[in-house]
């Protein structure tokens, strides 16, 4: 009765323990490099080992669920080989969460880093060593990591990201000393892990965050039951970053949300009464005015 009641309780542990991530890795190369058969299988433990440390990283202390792990997709294209294990690479990435009482998941980031640069060799694994900057890999994992999860908790409470979206602020702070690329602002272009960090957490960004918690709880969260409400609530929180796109246009982390919603909101506004349509329409030429037309389908 002792062993029964043992293996339940460990299962049920197990259970609630789970990591907060199901992230899925892919690693690519470009075509057009020369990579070698050695380089090849250092390439494909990369895959593996950044999988391991993406799924089998405690981040937090809080308790998640199997089914309440955050699902992301990590797309890491290599760019450049450097020599002795050293390589240049682009990595996209992509995050999402479910909608409540649907099968449906919105989109909370997608965003192509451009700027990555690692040492990776045969046998070695990731191993993230907290409040300090051991290597540029451990590092970008870990800040994407803490971003995601954050990004995961304003869209279910107000500012509801803060401690993890600060230890990715932090991760930044100790990767600036390296002079590795991505983590300072007098960098070429303000996409990197610098201002897409510090745009959301500085306070000129706060209607950001409102608008990230009321377009999810407030709306998407709403649809199945109201979806009169529901757009009403999301046209509110969009108008939200206006006052944000007056004081930083084209900003990384308002262009990055809308870039991750866009399609959705086709979706969302295509039934919707026609002057709420071209109210919706005008306000997001207003502030993403480079993808204008593809905004204008929701009027067609």
């Amino acid at each position: 009765m002792k062993s029964i009641l043992f293996i339940v309780t460990l299962l049920f542990t197990t259970y609630l323990s789970a990591q907060e991530l199901n992230c899925q890795v892919n690693v690519q190369s470009n075509p057009a490099l020369d990579i070698s058969t050695t380089e090849k299988e250092i390439l494909s433990e990369l895959e593996q080992a950044v999988f391991e440390i993406m799924n089998n990283t405690s981040w937090t202390k809080d308790e998640f669920a199997v089914e309440e792990r955050i699902n992301c997709v990590f797309q890491i294209s290599i760019t450049e080989v450097l020599g002795n294990g050293s390589f240049k690479a682009s990595v996209q990435v992509q995050a999402t969460r479910p909608v409540y009482n649907t099968t449906y998941n919105t989109t909370l980031l997608n965003f192509l880093d451009e700027d990555v640069q690692f040492t990776f060799r045969r046998g070695a694994k990731i191993v993230y060593s907290d409040n300090q900057f051991t290597d540029n890999l451990s590092s970008v994992m870990a800040f994407y990591a803490y971003y995601i999860i954050g990004l995961d908790g304003d869209s279910f409470a107000m500012k509801g990201g803060d401690p993890y979206l600060k230890k990715a602020q932090d991760i930044v702070l100790l990767a600036q000393s390296s002079m590795i690329p991505g983590w300072r602002a007098d960098e070429r272009g303000r996409r990197n892990r610098y201002w897409l960090i510090e745009n959301t957490m500085q306070e000129l960004f706060n209607p950001l965050r409102e608008c990230f918690y009321d377009y999810h709880r407030k709306g998407l969260d709403n649809m199945y039951s109201d979806q009169n409400l529901a757009r009403t609530e999301i046209q509110s929180a969009l108008q939200k970053l206006l006052a944000v796109n007056s004081s930083r246009p084209g900003s990384v982390t308002v262009l990055n949300f809308l870039n991750a919603k866009r399609q959705e909101l086709s979706g969302i506004y295509k039934d919707a009464d026609r002057k709420q349509q071209v109210d919706v329409v005008n306000m997001l030429k207003r502030l993403d005015p480079t993808n204008a037309s593809k905004y204008q389908e929701i009027l067609q």
